[in-house]
């Protein structure tokens, strides 16, 4: 099994084509204050399974605060079918809408994804306060 893709982003959905779309990518909250909301986000992930790892797999998605303390967790499960040789892996996209996200304090908060007994690194927001505006250069 392998990580593919973790991201955070504001916008994910699998087109008509079976084309994942994704918009908004982002890694850094700014907020006024702590504790600090966030209204909408949206964490996807692709995993990309192993030729014998047919059949269902329960995972588990943590928010780990600064401290690696778990503030949000999900729990799941992804049917893999079997594959033929001669097609592409299995893969499971999970889109996974999150609403009113609390962060309690400023700095690194880190997803960990667990599988199969493994734990795998995630993407991390960076929380940040900021007393006025901040407006991103490109």
């Amino acid at each position: 099994m392998n990580l593919q893709l973790a991201l955070v982003c504001d916008d994910a959905r699998t087109t008509s084509e079976g084309k994942l779309d994704v918009h908004g990518i982002f890694n850094d909250l700014f907020a006024p204050g702590f504790p600090a909301k966030q209204d909408r986000m949206i964490l996807v992930l692709v995993l990309e399974w192993d030729r014998k790892d047919e059949g269902r797999h329960k995972f588990k998605v943590d928010l780990l605060d600064p401290s690696g303390r778990p503030t949000l967790t999900v729990d799941g499960h992804s049917d893999v079918d079997p594959r033929a040789p001669d097609r592409p892996p299995a893969r499971t996209r999970l889109i996974l809408p999150m609403e009113e996200v609390v962060f309690p304090s400023p700095g690194r908060y880190t997803f960990r994804i667990q599988v199969k007994g493994t734990a795998l690194p995630g993407p991390s927001l960076h929380l940040v306060e900021a007393k006025e505006p901040v407006q991103e250069r490109g």
